[in-house]
């Protein structure tokens, strides 16, 4: 055996095997799923004329919503998953959907906070998503109990990562 070669554990009657695939095709999944949410409410936005905005800017003014946050809080919080967070940013406070000021207590940090014009794209985000819930419910896609269950296992899933990362440091 390499010490490059991969440690394997044996698939006990073929369950570990299972296993990884089916893990293997929820990653993928969710990888999808991420990507088509983006262009979901990219295909929204141009519908509505409105091309100033990228999808994943509009996600981060819908998360962010109310409140005000420093660069870094966006990702902490879970609002942000890019790594260009500065970019998007930027670009936000330019076109004039987001305000940014100097924080008081930590003058290198910067808050931002939406603006009326910012709030207006996360009405908009947050309609789209209510049209989709009621789809889903009226279609029989989805049901609450279904959803809550998934939401179950995703936030385990994350928990796992999450102390995998803290493991390593």
């Amino acid at each position: 055996m390499s010490i490059y070669e991969p440690i394997v554990a044996k698939p006990e009657h073929g369950q570990s095997s299972d296993f990884l695939s089916n893990y293997m095709d929820t990653l993928a999944m969710v990888e999808r799923l991420h990507r088509l949410l983006l262009d979901v409410i990219k295909d929204e936005f141009e519908r509505l004329g409105l091309l100033d905005i990228n999808s994943v800017q509009a996600l981060l003014l819908f998360n962010i919503s109310d409140n005000e946050v420093t660069a870094g809080e966006l990702k902490s919080r879970g609002y942000y998953q890019g790594s260009n967070v500065s970019y998007n940013l930027k670009k936000l406070v330019e076109s004039g959907y987001m305000h940014h000021k100097r924080c008081e207590v930590d003058r290198r940090a910067v808050r931002v906070k939406l603006t009326a014009k910012g709030l207006e794209v996360r009405t908009i985000v947050g309609e789209l998503f209510e049209r989709h819930a009621e789809g889903m419910l009226r279609r029989s896609v989805l049901e609450d109990g279904t959803l809550k269950e998934i939401n179950g296992a995703l936030h385990r899933v994350e928990r796992y990562w999450a102390d995998q990362i803290r493991y390593i440091y």
